[in-house]
């Protein structure tokens, strides 16, 4: 069984929209959170994560990449684009990524320009930034003292209520 681009990143925005729900009703200023100060803060690594599903998936299906980031960075701002760009996603077909073997992407990664075949573009470069910037948020979350586990992250594991690692 194949695991399409939409597929993996509609899970995981699903899990990112509800962290950040959970984010935001445990205290909105953990918005402005960041793991040290030269990176980014909650809310937009959280934002970075969503483009990077729109910057992955649109040129592996043959489309020009789209963005749906708003003005607002605020709890409200963010979901709104999440919500858009998971829209946008379910949109594509599974055979718009027909033919990907024979595609190579360009792109850059900060400074650096790069043409890559497909699927390492996918595998290598697209999908490790994507889960980087969303485990800056569920990081960022811990830290901040939110009740999120590993259970939140991926939507698949499950602990009994007062379960922790501490001491194992």
């Amino acid at each position: 069984m194949t695991v399409t681009p939409t597929r993996l990143f509609l899970h995981y925005l699903g899990q990112l929209d509800a962290i950040l729900k959970q984010v935001e009703a445990f205290d909105a200023a953990v918005a402005d959170r960041r793991l040290h100060p030269d990176m980014f803060p909650l809310l937009q690594q959280a934002r970075v994560a969503i483009g990077f599903t729109l910057r992955a998936t649109c040129p592996l299906a043959g489309r020009e990449i789209v963005s749906f980031r708003g003005d607002e960075l605020t709890f409200a701002g963010v979901r709104a684009e999440l919500k858009r760009t998971m829209a946008y996603l379910a949109a594509i077909a599974d055979a718009e990524f027909d033919g990907i073997d024979s595609l190579t992407v360009d792109t850059t990664a900060g400074f650096a320009e790069l043409s890559l075949p497909a699927a390492e573009y996918y595998q290598m470069y697209a999908v490790p930034n994507f889960f980087f910037h969303y485990s800056m948020v569920y990081a960022i979350a811990r830290q901040a003292g939110v009740d999120v586990g590993k259970a939140d992250f991926d939507g698949y594991h499950h602990y009994p209520s007062g379960f922790s690692f501490a001491g194992q």
